[in-house]
């Protein structure tokens, strides 16, 4: 979260958080004995309402793996900026090898997106946008290349305020 300029910081306490899986992943480690498996569980939590964060967490089984993730993920949450049930501008994110394209959308449109983006973008609230991921498809990449997207967001408010000018000077130049 580290490198954004607005970023907003919130607090797990209060909020009613609904937590989505993305993706487990079973890992082998090989040892002179055989071989240990364990798990990593990626999981998104968000309040539908603009507030959302990600976490990893890893375990030999799988529910310790989610529950891991789960505390991870609230220590992470941001509050991103929505207009109208969509965002308020097109914005590209990338993180490794992971593109993602995210676009607002005319109301009624729905998530238009794909799996781990899909995932993200409904735990934030958005209800309409277009969204196109490209590069590779590894879900902890393409869900931080969309946190990156996301991340990046500015409302028309803030913009006036970085810029000391009032809101209508924005829209009207």
């Amino acid at each position: 979260m580290l490198g954004y300029k607005n970023v907003e910081r919130v607090k797990p306490s209060g909020l009613e958080l609904v937590d989505k899986l993305v993706g487990v992943q079973r890992v082998t480690k090989v040892t002179k004995g055989g071989r240990a498996f364990g798990f990593s569980a990626i999981v998104i939590v968000g309040d539908g309402n603009g507030v959302v964060g990600h976490g990893l967490g890893k375990s030999k089984d799988v529910a310790s793996a989610i529950a891991k993730a789960i505390e991870d993920a609230k220590k992470s949450l941001v509050r991103i900026p929505l207009l109208d049930g969509t965002l308020p501008h097109e914005q590209k994110g990338r993180f490794g090898g992971a593109k993602v394209f995210i676009k607002p959308a005319s109301r009624g449109t729905g998530v238009i997106a794909g799996g781990a983006v899909r995932s993200v973008l409904e735990s934030v609230g958005v209800k309409d946008v277009l969204s196109k991921s490209q590069g590779s498809s590894n879900p902890h990449n393409v869900v931080k290349a969309t946190f990156d997207a996301l991340l990046q967001l500015r409302n028309a408010a803030t913009i006036a305020k970085q810029r000391g000018i009032s809101l209508e000077k924005v829209f009207n130049g």
